[in-house]
């Protein structure tokens, strides 16, 4: 989604912001002494460009593969979540009870980002054992990803999980099945100042976040 304007952007191919660049610049420094082997990223100009911009330091080409795009919403892409749920409120509501099985009409349920994304991740892993890879993708996608290489259960992938822009996760792999996360959702690189800790997010998360207490 388009964090600032709460608007599904899954599948269309929007700009990186001057901010997110800057933020990707930073992260780029942050990297840029790691030994790192390859780039992969989603094919989505604003994933390749973000690619691009860590692949600089390590002199690398950027591969793109499909599989690591984002969750596609369909006919929701470019509302805002308040537009759907006035428009199409028996989809909203199915896709919040249940984001991993539900796909709005003409777009993905998250276990068909899963059946994608996965094999495509796995790929990589054992095209480059040993080896330091990035790997660009999307919030949605990421998320799914996570979710199924640590077991959590998948259909609250976008409650219990966040992930900021340009935010730095690591996944250490003993082998193409096995992995552990050892850093999630990594920020520190943002300003000079030392803003480590992800803002609590707004509208970014499902509207379980939303609900008060009983």
């Amino acid at each position: 989604m388009l964090s600032a304007e709460d608007r599904f952007a899954g599948a269309t191919d929007v700009q990186l912001s001057d901010e997110g660049r800057e933020q990707t610049r930073r992260l780029a420094e942050r990297l840029s002494r790691e030994k790192i082997t390859a780039v992969y990223s989603s094919p989505l100009g604003r994933t390749v460009e973000t690619a691009q911009i860590l692949a600089r330091p390590q002199g690398l080409e950027v591969q793109k593969r499909d599989g690591l795009r984002e969750i596609s919403h369909g006919r929701w892409e470019q509302m805002t979540r308040r537009e759907v749920e006035q428009k199409f409120p028996e989809e909203a509501a199915e896709w919040e009870k249940d984001p991993y099985t539900f796909a709005p009409l003409g777009g993905e349920s998250g276990l068909s980002v899963t059946a994608r994304a996965l094999p495509a991740l796995i790929d990589i892993v054992r095209d480059h054992p040993g080896e330091h890879v990035l790997v660009v993708s999307h919030k949605g996608t990421i998320r799914l990803l996570l979710s199924s290489l640590l077991g959590f259960d998948p259909r609250r992938y976008r409650d219990n999980l966040d992930q900021n822009p340009a935010a730095l996760n690591i996944v250490d792999f003993k082998d193409p099945s096995r992995a552990r996360l050892t850093l999630f959702n990594d920020t520190s690189h943002y300003d000079e100042a030392g803003k480590a800790i992800p803002e609590i997010p707004e509208a970014r998360m499902s509207r379980w976040w939303d609900r008060e207490s009983k």
